[in-house]
């Protein structure tokens, strides 16, 4: 029983560390400008002291599989917070926006996260208030319920305190945005203007494919650009892979990856076009195509300001933008497809921003379809940040 109580001790720590980085990034990088920035980072001690109580009093139960339960316990909570304190270090590093609760699917690993550690907790108060003797049961429920009542106190005083400090935040220009420059006198460009992709950027692309409104496939990649040199991977789930793809163009030198395959040396002719933000640039959106561009107004992207653009482009100029459609439906005829394509402008002259969304005929993808339709975002932010595009390991 010593030795149990030492290793759930010891994952208590661990719980006491990541919620304690978390305070730690807020202290030191969430300072937005709002009224009550100090508080929000003082109400993330909660957890911390959630966590302390786990180390203090830890749930140690009889029986291997009840031993196995509270460990795992703990574990997935860990498991939750390491992604997610790696997203907010990205997110404050990269001067990006600094809404902590942008919506339920950002929020939720940070709850259920929450609710583990409270539980671990939870049940360790219980058994020090019932005594090992009590039905389990018992030490179960009030557990259970004492879990939940820190969970609505340490979440409800975080909630609350960083939902008012955004309020206050929502009708002040943003001092920085990684989509692009945020001085409100500078005017984005016209629709038909020039328009140049950043010398560096931070590229996400987000694909996915339907027939008649079933889902069959999806793709998402992520990367970075330097110039002529690009390197993105990401994973494809389609009919025609599933696995992770990738491509690599450093100088004279290429490589790609597909699924079941490591990195394989390519010639630079089998990867040329997929530059991502900067092909989509050079092809779908030269000034040819953009002369009768829809001018759609002003939009704000995590506090850039952007103006809002559409045109209309055939399959054959969508592949040849975008070459990674390939990996959603093979090389398939799309020549009589029709895509609307959004695109965004922003105050540096340069494209932060597309969405797409095409359709045609379903034939060549499937004999029971009779309408493909393709959609895909990609962003291109941080641009003319330095980044550095890496050869493949080994």
């Amino acid at each position: 029983m010593r030795v149990r109580t030492v290793e759930l001790r010891i994952l208590g720590v661990a719980l006491v560390a990541l919620w304690f980085a978390v305070f730690a990034l807020l202290v030191a990088g969430y300072h937005p400008g709002g009224p009550i920035d100090e508080l929000v980072a003082l109400a993330a001690v909660g957890p911390i002291l959630i966590a302390l109580a786990s180390v203090a009093w830890p749930p140690v139960a009889h029986g291997d599989r009840a031993f196995a339960g509270m460990a795992w316990l703990a574990l997935g909570a860990i498991l939750l917070l390491v992604p997610s304190i790696a997203s907010i270090v990205s997110q404050l590093a990269g001067l990006g926006p600094q809404t902590l609760l942008p919506s339920p699917e950002a929020a939720y690993p940070w709850l259920l996260a929450l609710l583990g550690t409270a539980l671990f907790a939870g049940l360790g108060l219980a058994r020090r208030r019932l005594g090992d003797s009590a039905i389990r049961s018992r030490r179960l429920v009030l557990g259970t319920l004492l879990a939940l009542i820190m969970v609505l106190a340490a979440g409800s005083l975080f909630g609350a305190a960083a939902v008012v400090n955004e309020l206050a935040l929502a009708n002040r220009p943003a001092i920085a945005s990684r989509f692009g420059p945020t001085d409100q006198a500078l005017e984005p460009p016209e629709c038909s203007s020039r328009l140049a992709a950043g010398t560096t950027a931070r590229i996400e692309l987000q694909m996915d494919a339907s027939l008649d409104n079933r889902l069959a496939g999806q793709v998402v990649i992520e990367g970075v650009r330097d110039g002529n040199d690009v390197r993105w991977t990401g994973f494809a789930t389609t009919s025609q892979m599933v696995g992770q793809v990738g491509v690599i163009r450093l100088g004279d030198q290429a490589w790609q990856r597909s699924p079941g395959t490591g990195w394989v040396p390519y010639s630079l002719n089998r990867v040329a076009g997929q530059d991502l933000d900067r092909q989509l640039v050079v092809t779908a959106l030269a000034p040819p195509n953009r002369s009768v561009a829809e001018d759609r107004g002003f939009a704000y992207i995590e506090g850039a300001r952007a103006r809002h653009c559409r045109i209309t482009i055939d399959g054959d100029t969508l592949r040849r933008a975008l070459p990674e459609v390939s990996l959603l439906i093979g090389q398939a005829d799309i020549s009589r497809w029709r895509c609307d394509l959004d695109y965004w402008v922003f105050g540096d002259g340069q494209l932060g921003q597309a969405d797409g969304r095409a359709q045609g005929p379903a034939g060549e993808l499937s004999d029971d379809a009779l309408l493909a339709t393709i959609r895909f975002r990609m962003t291109a932010v941080d641009r003319g940040r330095p980044v550095v595009v890496t050869r493949p390991a080994g």
